[in-house]
C-alpha cells in the first residue's frame, strides 16, 4: 500500500501538477490554515503511495488521463517522488507559517510551489526530478535509487520498454 510506482505515467504526473496549481493558489488566495493543510496533506498521501492514496492522483490516473488526454509516457518514479517530497517540504512550511500567523510567508512559500507546479503541468518540466538528477550525479543519491535514471537505454522504445503510447 505504501509504495511509489514505477515507472510512472508523466501525463498523471502532469495532471496532478494542474490540479496542485489551482488548490495552492486558493491556498494563497484564501490564506487559511485548512487549505494549506489539504495541500500538505494531498503531498504526503502521494509521497507515500503515488496517486493510491491521493484524491487528486486518483482523479488524474482515473479520469483526467484515460478520458481526457488519453496518452501514456513512462518516465521513472524515484525523480517523481523526490519531487513530491519537496512539495511536501514547501506546503508543509506553508501550513506550519500560516499556523504560527505568518500568512504572507505562507502565500509566498506556496507561490513558489505554483511556479514550480505550473513548470510540471504546462511544459513537463519537474524541477524536483532536474533537482534528483544532479544530486544522483553529484553522488549525493545513490545510483542503485534509480537505474533506469542512469541509462538511457531503459527508457527507449528499442529497450523493450515503450517510452510512449
Amino acid at each position: 500500500m505504501l509504495t511509489f510506482p514505477n515507472p510512472v505515467n508523466d501525463y498523471a504526473a502532469r495532471s496532478t501538477a494542474g490540479l496542485v496549481v489551482v488548490l495552492a493558489v486558493v491556498a494563497i488566495v484564501v490564506n487559511d490554515p485548512i487549505v494549506y493543510a489539504l495541500l500538505a496533506i494531498g503531498f504526503a498521501l502521494r509521497v507515500a503511495s503515488g496517486p493510491k492514496l491521493s484524491p487528486f492522483g486518483q482523479l488524474s490516473v482515473r479520469v483526467i488521463v484515460p478520458h481526457l488526454i488519453k496518452k501514456t509516457k513512462l518516465v521513472p518514479g524515484p525523480p517523481k517522488r523526490f519531487a513530491q517530497t519537496i512539495g511536501l517540504v514547501f506546503s508543509g512550511s506553508a501550513l506550519v507559517l500560516s499556523l504560527l500567523g505568518f500568512g504572507l510567508a505562507a502565500q509566498i512559500v506556496t507561490g513558489l510551489l505554483v511556479v514550480a507546479a505550473l513548470l510540471e503541468s504546462v511544459f513537463g518540466f519537474c524541477l524536483g526530478c532536474t533537482i534528483f538528477g544532479f544530486l544522483q550525479r553529484a553522488g549525493v543519491i545513490p545510483e542503485s535509487v534509480c537505474e533506469a535514471c542512469n541509462n538511457i537505454s531503459l527508457r527507449t522504445p528499442s529497450a523493450g520498454n515503450p517510452v510512449s503510447r
